[in-house]
């Protein structure tokens, strides 16, 4: 029987897990652990850091549980990793400081959670958390923050959204191209025929020796441009 306070039935974390992760990481990170280990850098691991982050959303997509943990503690292992050198830079920092970071600004984003600001419905909780995720970044634009090298698809979609979310009325593109897509959905009545549809377009623009992902990502950025002319 699953307990009220722990929907899963699991027991509650403890933490010694995480602590036993951070002593084998400082241990192959030190004198007479792995020379591998040893002479990574934040730069060298950031292709590790986006292979796992991938293979986490391939186990999530293919709903396995036991390769998601597998995946989820590799993504773990670069957290820990990259805090364990960032204890040797300059202005020394670790786990704890990422960690506390995070809390703070759970803490922080929730004040109707953690403070006297209820809010009863997931659209009020997003709209307070990013009010002040704006106010705290000084952002001036709704699509700061986003970072433009993500993968294109996810990046127009998320582009869009800000753009609806704050209210700045833009046109995503051309009237001709967006009549086209129309067409084409009229013709597509599931997620998977749209998805031919799109793989269907990446095989034209091939035969056609035009690079699909070029091609969007230059017309995202025309769009990014168009909503901060909007905005000022």
């Amino acid at each position: 029987m699953s307990d009220s306070t722990n929907p899963g039935g699991v027991g509650a974390p403890t933490g010694d897990a995480l602590i036993e992760l951070i002593g084998v990481m400082d241990r192959l990170r030190s004198p007479g652990g792995c020379p591998w280990d040893a002479k990574q850098t934040h730069e060298s691991l950031v292709e590790y850091l986006i292979e796992e982050t991938y293979e986490t959303v391939e186990a999530i997509e293919d709903g396995d549980d036991s390769a998601l943990i597998e995946e989820l503690g590799d993504l773990l292992l670069q957290v820990v990793f990259h805090s364990r050198i960032g204890q040797e830079a300059s202005k020394p920092w670790n786990i704890d400081d990422v960690a506390r970071g995070i809390s703070e600004k759970l803490i922080r984003r929730h004040d109707y959670v953690f403070g006297d600001a209820p809010i009863d419905d997931a659209a009020g909780s997003e709209q307070s958390w990013q009010a002040q995720k704006a106010a705290e970044k000084g952002r001036e634009s709704v699509t700061d923050g986003v970072p433009m090298a993500m993968p294109s698809l996810v990046l127009a979609a998320k582009l869009m959204r800000r753009a609806d979310r704050g209210g700045v009325d833009v046109a995503v593109t051309s009237a001709s191209a967006l009549a086209k897509a129309e067409a084409f959905l009229a013709e597509a009545e599931s997620e998977q025929e749209l998805g031919e549809l799109l793989l269907a377009l990446v095989a034209a623009g091939q035969a056609r020796q035009i690079d699909a992902d070029a091609a969007l990502r230059s017309s995202i950025r025309q769009f990014r441009q168009r909503v901060i002319a909007a905005e000022s």
